[in-house]
């Protein structure tokens, strides 16, 4: 079992920085693929970035593209998201995933492990 726990939402004035952080237990969390997803209010829950379990393979919705970016630290358990240029548009839950598969991919299903969500709030 993997269990999952996102840090680093707030608010944040738009053109603004965040880092989210997804902590994860369990011995396998290394040689699984991970991502991030958002749902904003009113909206279907939407994929935002991936990794696979080294690290060395990324995927990124257009919508985030140059500006956020994915990575993990397998020895802290540890996933990130680096959030740059910031706009209102980005405002939603953020929820860590991952999947019990070293492959990453952007489709929502196949993901098994989810985090409780962390909220982002951009000020125009």
């Amino acid at each position: 079992q993997v269990q999952l726990v996102e840090s680093g939402g707030g608010l944040v004035p738009a053109g603004g920085s965040l880092r989210l952080s997804c902590a994860a237990s369990g011995r396998t969390f290394s040689s699984y693929a991970a991502g991030w997803f958002r749902q904003a209010p009113g909206k279907e829950r939407e994929f935002v970035a991936t990794v696979n379990w080294n690290g060395a393979n990324t995927y990124y919705a257009d919508s985030v593209k140059g500006r956020f970016a994915i990575s993990r630290d397998n020895a802290k358990n540890t996933v990130y998201l680096q959030m740059n240029s910031l706009n209102p548009e980005d405002t939603a839950v953020y929820y860590c995933a991952a999947r019990s598969s070293r492959v990453a991919t952007i489709v929502t299903a196949t993901y098994n492990y989810w985090g409780q969500g962390t909220q982002v709030t951009v000020s125009s």
